[in-house]
């Protein structure tokens, strides 16, 4: 790690975490970190992970543990990227710019969520057209249809369909602080801004943050209530075979569909020729009763393995939960929580800072197994008891 890379300060994530927390408004903090009803999955996403045990083989020939990763015919620095996630200019102002450059900048994928506060082509410039878009499935064809065209002129390489979305989670915390839909905002959220000033003035400086990709669908002078409103309407599709059929038909690039869960819908995707399985459960957002993420990976791998990349995102949140995931059988990482604590934290600063600890943390674990490739990871995996 290079100095201008890391802050001796914030080492871990959790640091990173912490420093969030002080550094934002309570709602912005509780919005991202936050799970549903009451958290059972959020906390058994990254519980479990870390049941899962690796094992050194100290005395084998070993010269060099190499982080590169091929993946949909581009090569990576390191087997992990970034996850999309909504609303991220509420944590801190310009998040997906300052993730997008710092990922283009360490080689490693970036996935721009449709309901982020940039637009395709903003975050296709900065990361010359190597970024990945994640849609929301619209109600109306003529809206995704537009979505798609723009992410092809744009020449991103990857689309992902989210699949794990029927209805927005319940969650307590964010309703209470109004930011369900429609969003309000409360005298209780006002003093909660005057406390972090210099978010507060970071914010005015920057702008209110806004759904820069939805823009040209969205009636102008938009209130907050009919923002709502059109947000449920536009977005309140299921995704079904029938949905994702025409999207492979007309997607010329790599196809993935994210929030896999089970073993039925991966044999479903599969059918219809999609390129990428990534197993998640929306970070223990959407539903408190479900399986944790790193179960779900179990059985699809032992299934599917070698027929489409599989991913994983959710409850990964360091170094050592990408290396167990990896072991676990995924050809891929995503995480989104963790690089929005530091972009909260550090700001311009947070992306190259979290992707050095990421960095740094995966390739102490590598040298210590004496794991000399990123597809060697598996044959470190303690078997189970």
């Amino acid at each position: 790690m290079t100095a201008l890379d890391y802050d001796p300060r914030f080492p871990g994530i959790d640091d990173l975490r912490n420093r969030a927390r002080k550094r934002i408004p309570r709602f912005a903090f509780e919005y991202l970190d936050g799970g549903c009803n009451e958290d059972v999955n959020l906390h058994r996403n990254t519980a479990e992970i870390r049941d899962v045990e690796l094992i050194p083989q100290y005395l084998s020939k070993h010269i060099r543990s190499d982080m590169s990763t091929e993946l949909f015919g581009h090569t990576y620095d390191a087997p992990f990227g970034i996850s999309p996630i909504g609303l991220q200019g509420l944590m801190w102002p310009r998040t997906p710019e300052i993730l997008a450059a710092a990922a283009f900048q360490h080689n490693i994928p970036f996935c721009l969520s449709t309901v982020s506060t940039s637009s395709i082509e903003t975050i296709a410039k900065i990361t010359e057209g190597r970024a990945w878009f994640q849609l929301y499935h619209p109600t109306e064809d003529h809206v995704r249809d537009d979505i798609i065209r723009r992410v092809q002129e744009a020449q991103l390489p990857v689309l992902v369909i989210l699949a794990d979305v029927p209805t927005f989670g319940y969650r307590p915390r964010d309703i209470r602080n109004g930011l369900a839909m429609p969003p309000s905002m409360s005298l209780r959220n006002i003093l909660q801004i005057l406390g972090r000033p210099h978010w507060a003035l970071q914010t005015l400086v920057n702008g209110q943050p806004a759904f820069e990709t939805l823009k040209p669908y969205m009636p102008k002078g938009l209130n907050l209530k009919q923002l709502g409103q059109f947000m449920d309407k536009t977005f309140s599709g299921r995704l079904n075979e029938e949905k994702i059929k025409p999207i492979r038909d007309m997607w010329p690039g790599k196809l993935v569909v994210k929030g896999i869960a089970c073993e039925a819908d991966a044999e479903r995707c599969l059918r219809l020729g999609v390129d990428g399985l990534w197993v998640s459960n929306h970070g223990g957002r959407q539903l408190d009763a479900g399986e944790s993420a790193i179960k779900a990976l179990r059985g699809i791998v032992e299934k599917y393995k070698g027929q489409a990349t599989i991913m994983m995102d959710s409850g990964i949140r360091s170094g050592p939960d990408i290396a167990r995931t990896l072991a676990t059988g995924a050809d891929f990482t995503m995480l989104g929580r963790t690089f929005m604590y530091g972009a909260a934290a550090l700001g311009k600063r947070g992306g190259n800072h979290t992707i050095a600890i990421l960095k740094r943390q995966l390739q102490q674990v590598m040298e210590q197994l004496c794991c000399q490739r990123v597809a060697d990871f598996p044959n470190h995996l303690s078997p189970k008891p």
